[in-house]
């Protein structure tokens, strides 16, 4: 018998069914072992020696023993993992765990494939090779690094940088980009500029033409820059007889973009499909796991000659033979750092129209259509371009337009981008000559502002970090959804948002360790390990010198003092947080204090219990206090009487609290608040009013007749019904959303599972107590959490689930054991005194009752 591992259970049972009988097939579940998460786990001191651990869930565990009872009966082993590092590393790592069992089959032998085709697989297994020591050694390095760089950096900032949760390498870096971008968009300072258009018509066509000369100069940007020029201007179009004096045809030629690699698989599906990067993953993976596309974790855009062929074959069966061109297409990577002669994603078979379901439907019909296309002929379009004076020749009007002549790979698919260019006027115009006068039938003069750069969206992140050549793509996806997971980064309209967390924590590393988030260091970084993994370089030198520097600058920063680290932070983000005020008062001015009366009040960064804030120097007489992150705030919320309750008459006051914004009405226990939503950008006394309101009664439902209620929670605006519940997507919607639309999203929530009293079944069952009870994970109303039958404990945000162990699960139902309320013992009953002998009584007669 021959045992083939592979990662997952699909794979598994499809590569089963192409090799036969004599093979067994079984998934390892991804990586079968890692580095345990505590210190020593990695020791620079000992040769940068490394312990690894068996995943302790129970899955793991159970698959790691069925591998190994597998092996001792195998004549061969064969590790057939995906074919990249990672893959490389799991199948290192499942060769290594047999061997330390003794139950590593004498032969052993590594195959890959690029796509889950029957094909593919038995091509592969008469071409089986050695482990690739170089790859393994990447992996090492890059593991180590990882967990070094995250196990000495994090203990830092627990201690110096309340609120901290963790800085990753590659995640340090893709927030200072987001950081940095949030910073430009606040020094951006607004230009005024004008232009004029007018509309015009030639032969039943409608066009606009642009003034681009006005009183014998030339027109830029940012040229009219008031009001009162461009009403000049507008003025002069107006009254000027218009005639064309040029009309410019010049061919052009787009080609198409190659197929896809990993990054730009993310970036279009997320253009496109409004897919996040994890979530295009998933598909991807579930796609090539079906044999529907290969690989897809991969930086090559070359196809294989063979695939070329189909495609070229599949473009003239449904187009005409000029679609296919003489020659086929060959493209080369702009990378800086190639995952190792991978072939681009693609489909595996091009006659396959359709794959998947759903999501995995609309990403396939994506990656099939760029493939087909980047073996396609050229679009052929024609730029027009169309000058038009006035008899005095001062002021020239301009239109543009772009005709598409022939579309070639254009009639399958059109590659997006993030920002509109000039280039992509594709205006009709209507064919005109010299000497034409077009009739003009209005003029507008329209304002403008220049526009600061765009926030980065998924798409734009993950192209900047590999135009830095920062990271892999492959983990592209992850490193993002960590930004997201420990609040440094929100997403309002698919775009991301720095947190005051995460500005914090970018101050402080740019500050105190500055080398090691310089975009030049990430990718040298990278370019390090390419060496390794090309067997030019080896991994221990490599960490050597990382662990040189980084360790005595950790070690500096740690002996200083939290109140010398906010002090330095406080300098280092003077501009950001005390900008210029405009009503000349100096930027570091405590209004509290001059409103007290008292001299000298300063205000400076602070360091609490509950993250960073600003303060005023005469505290602790002063108690100004404002969150860090609102530059140049009073008193960062307004707070204050907002108003009167039209109904109660009761005063509405806006105040700041530990967890935020929030109005209240009332004092004392009988005080009602509300917390104020972060999407409110208009927020005044009525929405107060609404929120200190609510909930909101949409009505009786009609089919039961019991009251739907809109509402907001600790976890965002909902719909409430009977004991169920349905998500609203924003805090207008709980003042908006009517009976039909309420009864529609409740019955989607039942339909889907939801959170309801009925799902009572367990995502995994870990293990069990020393009792014999069964500790499980379950989805709850507020999220996951574990339970031994008597106390259920909550799972911290900042711990994976999905990575959770028996152990971690038993300290967290002891720690909530222990925090509970303790019981009072009842007291034991008082024995009772055996009744003495009664002599028999008489007989009564029996009493009735009255």
């Amino acid at each position: 018998m021959q045992l083939v591992i592979v990662e997952s259970p699909a794979k598994a049972k499809t590569i089963e069914k192409y090799l036969g009988g004599d093979f067994k097939v079984l998934a390892s579940y991804g990586h079968v072992r890692d580095l345990p998460p505590k210190d020593g786990s990695v020791r620079p001191d000992e040769d940068f020696a490394m312990d690894w651990e068996v995943y302790s869930d129970q899955r793991n565990r159970s698959q790691v023993k069925a591998i190994a009872d597998a092996a001792k009966g195998a004549d061969r082993l064969i590790l057939a993992t995906d074919p990249d590092r990672e893959g490389e590393a799991i199948s290192w790592h499942v060769m290594d765990l047999l061997k330390k069992r003794k139950a590593l089959p004498s032969e052993v032998s590594r195959v890959t494939f690029n796509a889950i085709t029957k094909k593919a697989v038995t091509d592969a297994m008469k071409a089986p090779r050695e482990l690739d020591q170089d790859l393994i050694d990447a992996y090492l390095g890059r593991r180590a690094l990882d967990y070094l760089f995250g196990f000495t950096l994090s203990p830092v900032l627990w201690r110096k940088l309340p609120g901290a949760k963790s800085a990753g390498r590659v995640q340090s870096v893709a927030l200072r980009l987001i950081c940095e971008r949030e910073r430009e968009i606040e020094a951006f300072r607004a230009d005024e500029y004008w232009s004029v258009t007018a509309k015009m018509a030639q032969d039943g066509t409608d066009f606009d033409a642009r003034l681009v000369r006005f009183d014998g100069k030339k027109l830029e940007r940012l040229s009219i820059g008031d009001k009162g020029t461009a009403d000049a201007a507008k003025a002069a179009v107006e009254q000027g007889q218009f005639t064309v004096e040029d009309v410019e045809t010049k061919p052009v030629k787009r080609n198409p973009a190659p197929p896809f690699t990993t990054s730009t698989l993310q970036q279009e599906a997320a253009r496109k499909l409004g897919f996040s990067a994890s979530h295009t993953m998933r598909c991807a993976q579930s796609l090539y796991e079906a044999g529907a596309i290969t690989y897809m974790r991969t930086d090559g855009v070359q196809m294989d000659m063979s695939a070329i062929m189909a495609a070229r074959d599949a473009i003239e069966e449904r187009f005409s033979a000029e679609y296919r061109p003489e020659k086929p297409r060959f493209y080369q990577t702009k990378a800086k750092n190639t995952q190792e002669a991978h072939e681009a994603i693609r489909p595996t078979n091009f006659s396959r129209d359709r794959a998947g379901s759903g999501d995995e439907a609309k990403l396939y019909d994506l990656i099939f259509k760029r493939a087909m296309a980047s073996q396609m002929s050229t679009a052929q379009l024609e730029r027009t371009t169309i000058t038009m004076r006035d008899p005095t020749g001062k002021h020239e009007l301009r239109a543009t337009g772009q005709v598409v002549q022939f579309p070639g790979f254009l009639a399958v698919y059109s590659e997006s981008f993030d920002e509109k260019t000039e280039d992509d006027d594709d205006n009709l115009l209507p064919v005109m000559r010299k000497g034409d006068s077009p009739a003009k039938k209005a003029v507008e003069a329209t304002q403008h502002f220049t526009q600061p750069p765009p926030r980065f969206s998924e798409a734009s992140l993950v192209k900047r970090l590999e135009e830095l050549g920062i990271g892999r793509p492959s983990t592209y996806a992850s490193t993002i959804q960590t930004l997201r997971d420990r609040d440094y980064v929100r997403m309002e309209k698919n775009r991301f948002f720095a947190e005051d967390s995460g500005r914090l924590l970018t101050a402080f590393l740019e500050r105190f360790f500055p080398r090691y988030v310089a975009y030049d260091f990430t990718a040298e970084m990278e370019d390090e390990l390419d060496e390794v993994s090309g067997g030019r370089a080896e991994y221990k030198a490599l960490l050597s010198d990382f662990w040189r520097d980084f360790k005595p600058k950790s070690d500096e920063v740690m002996e200083r003092q939290p109140s010398e680290v906010t002090e330095v932070l406080d300098e280092f983000l003077a501009d950001y947080l005390f900008p210029e005020r405009e009503d000349g008062h100096p930027p570091r001015w405590c209004p509290l204090c001059a409103e007290q009366g008292r001299e000298g009040g300063e205000l400076h960064l602070r360091g609490g219990r509950y993250g960073a804030f600003i303060g005023c120097d005469n505290y602790p007489e002063c108690t100004f206090r404002r969150k860090f992150g609102q530059p140049g705030a009073d008193d960062g919320s307004d707070d204050g009487v907002m108003g009167e309750h039209p109904e109660t008459g009761e005063p509405i006051e806006r105040k700041s609290g530990r967890f935020g914004p929030y109005v209240q009405m009332g004092e004392g226990k009988e005080a009602k608040r509300a917390s104020i939503p972060k999407d409110l950008d208009d927020f005044d006394l009525d929405w107060a009013v609404k929120l200190l309101d609510l909930p909101r009664i949409i009505g009786g439902h009609p089919e039961t007749g019991k009251e739907i209620e809109a509402s907001i929670g600790r976890y965002g605006p909902y719909l409430r019904h009977d004991g169920k519940y349905a998500k609203l997507s924003s805090t207008r919607d709980v003042f908006e959303t009517g009976m039909n639309a309420a009864v529609t999203l409740l019955a989607e929530a039942a339909s889907k599972g939801g959170r309801g009293r009925g799902s009572r079944e367990p995502l995994k069952v870990l293990g069990k107590t020393e009792a014999g009870d069964e500790v499980k994970l379950m989805d709850g109303r507020y999220g996951p959490y574990v339970t031994d039958g008597n106390v259920n404990a909550t799972i911290p945000k900042d711990k994976d689930k999905d990575r959770l162990t028996l152990d971690e699960a038993l300290a967290m139902i002891a720690e909530k054991a222990a925090k509970a309320p303790a019981k009072k013992k009842r007291k034991a009953p008082a024995r009772k005194k055996a009744p003495a002998k009664k002599k028999p009584a008489a007989k009564k007669k029996a009493a009735v009752k009255s």
